[in-house]
């Protein structure tokens, strides 16, 4: 039998394109016969050029660039041998000034993108675009240039930096502008999108691709719903649009995932649903209103679901809970698995900081959760968010001082049996241990790492000085007490156990721990 490879041919079957793949003589196999995924037809109005839609948009699209000023520590004294130097070529000598050091101003700079919403001057960017790039730096001015070269001095009306926008204002009348997308015109994965932007310094440039992902998380913040883009997006097109094919801005352009620091076709941007009320208050020079219950959130990875029996893909762990915030009021617990808001699942696509954050401050909404394996719905009402000046306030600084750990001869039966099935080496927690290492709270009960073996589970999670608060929900607050949750776990036919574990004055934070197998 003869066989003839790679051959493709292009069929024009009731106004749709099939292909037709020929393989062996005589085993044709049309795309869409029985059996074959059926071809879609194309959508109208995809277009055979961008350029028409770029040209209208593009005269609303700015850069921006910001001047910043720093107060650096500036040393006076002269490196060895430089006085000779300048005496050789009869040049004054610097006055070395003993070495002090005096502060001095060093200005720099940012640059990005973004765009006009109004005809009066209103503009829109990302915040890190307009906030000071260094600790203890002031923006001393915000310029917006026009794609036609014209420079205005801009006015910061507010930003966000949970959201990472921010509200610009420019003087100017009859200005170019455009309009977000509304909830009836939203993306979907698939969708042609457009972004104009300004990467690397270059005004102007406008690149194209798809939606290739929606509700994306990368870690940038607690409201993380991204939309993943394939379109070319590099530095400097932070803040700028993300267009549909209508010219509705469906997204702002805010990130990248690159090993090069280049484009490599993962990009992010904010959803114009998520962006357009935040904007519209901060336009109004209002703080954005967001829900808020008073917890902080861990995620339910697979170690930490088995030892809850709980799905690893449903709901989010309560790790700790605000006392007299809304959630303490209604009862919810550190520990407690929420697995639904408002009737809405809580899943990796909608945490539930985000589902809160979109309810309206002062409604009563049901929280399902699941605590110790039984389901059972609380009723909360939602406050406000504190500022970030006021959360910042509850985060603590990480302490690591090294914990003597006790021979081997000194260890008792529990601490043996910890070491064995945990792989850690622990003692209790004492309020002299407590102050060495620096723990604000020297009354704090639980369990201190001394070691931790390199050969088990714990190894990669954790490490010497960690608190062990609790296993599996239970207190631990000496190694027997560690010995029987352990010892309760392998009878319930457990291979693993959840640790709440504190890292210095950080808040605890629940890790999964496999037990080594019992000798």
């Amino acid at each position: 039998m003869r066989y003839v490879y790679g051959l493709t041919a292009a069929l024009l079957i009731g106004g749709a394109t099939a292909t037709l793949t020929v393989g062996p003589v005589g085993a044709q196999t049309a795309q869409n016969e029985p059996g074959s995924m059926a071809a879609a037809a194309p959508r109208p109005g995809a277009p055979m050029s961008f350029a028409d839609l770029a040209g209208r948009l593009q005269p609303a699209v700015v850069n921006i660039s910001t001047k910043q000023s720093v107060q650096v520590s500036q040393s006076r004294q002269l490196p060895p041998g430089f006085e000779e130097f300048f005496r050789r070529f009869g040049a004054p000598v610097p006055d070395g000034g003993g070495g002090g050091d005096e502060p001095a101003t060093q200005r720099g700079g940012s640059l990005g993108s973004g765009f006009i919403i109004s005809a009066d001057g209103y503009v829109v960017t990302n915040n890190h675009v307009v906030s000071p790039s260094r600790s203890g730096a002031t923006v001393d001015q915000i310029t917006v240039t026009l794609p036609d070269r014209r420079e205005f001095e801009a006015e910061l009306v507010g930003r966000d930096a949970a959201s990472d926008l921010a509200v610009l204002k420019i003087k100017g009348s009859n200005l170019p502008f455009v309009r977000f997308a509304s909830g009836r015109e939203a993306v979907r994965v698939g969708d042609w999108v457009v972004a104009i932007g300004n990467p690397f310094g270059l005004g102007g440039t406008v690149t194209a691709g798809i939606v290739s992902a929606l509700h994306r998380n990368i870690g940038a913040g607690i409201y993380d719903r991204y939309i993943q883009t394939d379109a070319s997006i590099n530095m400097g097109n932070s803040g700028g649009p993300m267009f549909d094919l209508n010219g509705n801005v469906v997204g702002i352009n805010t990130a990248l995932i690159s090993p090069t620091g280049g484009n490599v076709g993962i990009g992010f941007a904010i959803p114009a649903e998520q962006a357009a009320p935040i904007v519209e208050s901060l336009r109004k020079g209002q703080r954005p209103q967001r829900g808020y219950i008073g917890v902080s959130l861990q995620e339910i990875t697979e170690d930490i679901a088995e030892s809850l029996n709980v799905p690893k893909n449903r709901g989010e762990l309560i790790r700790g809970v605000t006392p007299g915030g809304a959630a303490a009021r209604a009862g919810i617990q550190q520990g407690d698995v929420v697995i639904s808001v408002n009737n809405q699942p809580v899943t990796p696509d909608q945490s539930l900081a985000y589902l809160v954050s979109n309810l309206d401050v002062g409604s009563k909404i049901p929280i399902e959760l699941i605590r110790g394996g039984e389901r059972r719905t609380v009723t909360v009402t939602v406050g406000e968010r504190p500022t970030d000046e006021e959360l910042a306030k509850l985060n603590g600084i990480e302490n690591e001082t090294p914990v003597t750990e006790p021979s081997e001869s000194e260890q008792s039966t529990g601490q043996k049996s910890a070491r064995e099935s945990l792989g850690v080496t622990v003692q209790s927690l004492t309020p002299e241990i407590a102050r060495s290492l620096r723990l604000n709270d020297v009354n704090l009960r639980g369990l201190v790492v001394a070691s931790v073996s390199p050969s088990s589970d714990a190894a990669s999670k954790i490490q010497q000085g960690d608190i062990i608060l609790s296993i599996n929900q239970r207190a631990t607050r000496t190694p027997e007490e560690a010995a029987a949750a352990v010892a309760a776990a392998r009878a319930a036919g457990r291979n693993t156990v959840l640790l709440l574990v504190r890292r210095g004055n950080n808040p605890p934070a629940y890790i999964g721990i496999a037990l080594s197998r019992a000798r």
